[in-house]
């Protein structure tokens, strides 16, 4: 049977970007302007902003929940191939991820409004990010075949990706409402530069006793892959026009689509503060080049039987008898129709308790002309809390629970401290830093401090950093 190469490359992106997007370190991190990215209701003191184009905003994020580089290739005496067999085929389970996220910024600026109780934001970003599921049926298949397994059904669910790359363009406002409440939203428009999907497949594949063979194999299946911008990148190469195809589809080229962030921020007494935001809320539809996989509906193959006429003439194949066999009852089927993919939804909440020395705002001057009701309160030299992320993906709801603390050195370094528990590791420790060296913000972040020891012993993997220009007027 002929299988297309785009699902080659589907798994191969999945794989090779081996928890994605949640940023811990960064949230209600109120000094770093991209906080706000990740919150647009955030209390934020700036007059104006502006990011270092590509440079203000760089993130990259790698996962695997079931196994690492070092549980295959550590110098342990143990034969490679009984490893793979042990730990990585066997050894995994179809709720096992590999996945990753990028993100690059090429511009992002914010300012005040004449009223100063708004601030305004807009800018531009690409974003790429992948998962897939262990497809451990399929594993099996490949490494030991059904010779051995007469009547075991191989799901075919276990095959779950999809990943995308697409350049986001935003524009939001933050209000202040009063001292206690500050709310915020934000509009995306999304141009895709290549997508693939394939989450939803059903069916079992299986061998039993044949009646006029040996053996009858069966395969029940309603699978399908859906790609689009692939082929058109793919096609590109034979131009050396790559780069100049995923520009194109990148500023509106390629398929759109429209999506929404919100969130809050809101002081439950002077001390504490409740935040939340809800992020890519939106779908991008897949029109233009669109190609598409299907295999769906049930037949039973039970080889070639070779007849001794069939002995007789050398030129016979066999093989490929069997090949074209199954192509005839296997509904293997291709199409370009349209399809919408929702995007990977995003929820951030978190509970912040503030207490000892206070730090007076940049920009909290109660006099003059720009004075107003809602001036926000002066920070806390210390802030301790608890965060929760959600995420959607494709087996269902994904949590990360985080513990921080942050310590503010006047206005002009502050530094967080994260533990966060996920799927991936139970020992997730972060730093955040951030660097205020009069207008020029620099900040950097890693997660997972104890796994540098050994980066090939990590399942998890993730860093951010940036480079802003920043105002709070006079």
């Amino acid at each position: 049977m002929r299988i297309p190469r785009l699902l080659f490359f589907a798994l191969f992106w999945a794989c090779i970007f081996v928890q994605g997007q949640n940023k811990q370190l960064l949230y209600d991190f109120t000094e770093i302007p991209q906080a706000g990215m990740i919150n647009p209701g955030m209390e934020t003191d700036f007059q104006w902003y502006g990011g270092v184009p590509v440079l203000s905003g760089i993130m990259l994020q790698a996962g695997s929940s079931g196994i690492s580089v070092n549980d295959i290739f550590a110098n342990d005496g143990l034969d490679i191939n009984d490893k793979i067999r042990e730990r990585a085929i066997f050894g995994m389970k179809p709720s096992d991820e590999l996945s990753g996220t990028f993100q690059v910024e090429f511009l992002n600026f914010g300012f005040r409004g004449r009223n100063p109780d708004n601030f305004y934001s807009a800018g531009m970003y690409m974003e790429g990010d992948a998962i897939g599921y262990w497809f451990r049926d399929y594993a099996i298949l490949a490494i030991e075949g059904n010779a051995d397994r007469l009547n075991e059904r191989f799901d075919l669910s276990h095959l779950k990706t999809r990943g995308a790359l697409v350049n986001v363009f935003h524009i939001g406002l933050n209000k202040r409402i009063d001292r206690n409440l500050t709310i915020g939203g934000r509009a995306k428009i999304y141009s895709s530069i290549f997508d693939f999907d394939s989450t939803h497949n059903t069916g079992y594949l299986v061998t039993t006793e044949g009646e006029s063979n040996i053996f009858a194999t069966t395969l029940n299946a309603d699978m399908e892959l859906r790609t689009s911008g692939a082929r058109a990148l793919y096609n590109a190469r034979d131009d050396d026009n790559v780069a100049g195809t995923a520009i194109k589809r990148a500023f509106f080229g390629g398929n759109l689509g429209v999506g929404i962030d919100l969130g809050f921020t809101y002081h439950l007494n002077e001390q504490t503060v409740l935040t939340g935001s809800l992020l890519d809320v939106g779908f991008i539809s897949h029109t233009n080049e669109t190609k598409n996989y299907t295999l769906k509906g049930s037949a039973t193959v039970e080889g070639v039987i070779i007849t001794p006429e069939g002995t007789i003439n050398p030129d016979t194949d066999f093989y490929q008898d069997l090949i074209n066999g199954i192509e005839e009852t296997v509904p293997y089927e291709q199409n370009n129709d349209s399809y919408i993919n929702f995007r990977p939804t995003k929820l951030y909440a978190s509970l912040r308790y503030n207490f000892g020395e206070q730090i007076a705002r940049k920009g909290n001057c109660e006099c003059g002309i720009n004075a107003t009701r809602n001036t926000l309160r002066s920070k806390y030299a210390n802030s301790v809390g608890g965060q929760i992320y959600m995420i959607n993906r494709p087996r269902g709801p994904q949590t990360a629970l985080t513990g921080f603390y942050q310590r503010r050195f006047g206005n002009s370094i502050a530094v967080k401290g994260t533990y966060t528990v996920d799927k991936f590791s139970y020992t997730n420790l972060g730093l955040g830093l951030n660097l205020q060296l009069g207008p020029v913000n620099l900040y950097a972040m890693a997660d997972n401090l104890l796994a540098y020891r050994n980066l090939a012993d990590s399942r998890y993997a993730s860093f951010q950093l940036g480079l802003n220009i920043i105002s709070w007027g006079k």
